[in-house]
């Protein structure tokens, strides 16, 4: 009986320590041991700040470009319709 609950455990070990470690808070705790082992908390605090600035510059430029195509595709469309007939639908009578 021993040996049963001994494999059980052995098999559920693995399994509680990825669920807990893949977490919130098991990422948190990594990351605090991790900060701990690099530096003082300014400095992880500096480069957080940079890597933020640095992923706000990215965003901005994918707006800009996403804004200009945008616009682009306005005017198509329009010079589109502009250059379309207007076309008046009919309605076919069968006699």
């Amino acid at each position: 009986m021993t040996w049963l609950v001994i494999i059980v455990v052995a098999m559920l070990i693995p399994e509680i320590l990825s669920t807990v470690l893949d977490s919130r808070l098991g990422r948190a705790a990594a990351a605090r041991l991790e900060s701990e082992g690099r530096g003082s908390i300014d400095q992880v605090t500096a480069d957080r700040l940079r890597y933020l600035e640095g992923e706000v510059d990215r965003l901005s430029e994918d707006v800009r470009k996403l804004t200009e195509e945008s616009e682009f595709l306005h005017e198509l469309l329009a010079d589109r319709q502009a250059q379309r007939p207007r076309q008046i639908p009919t309605v076919d009578r069968d006699p």
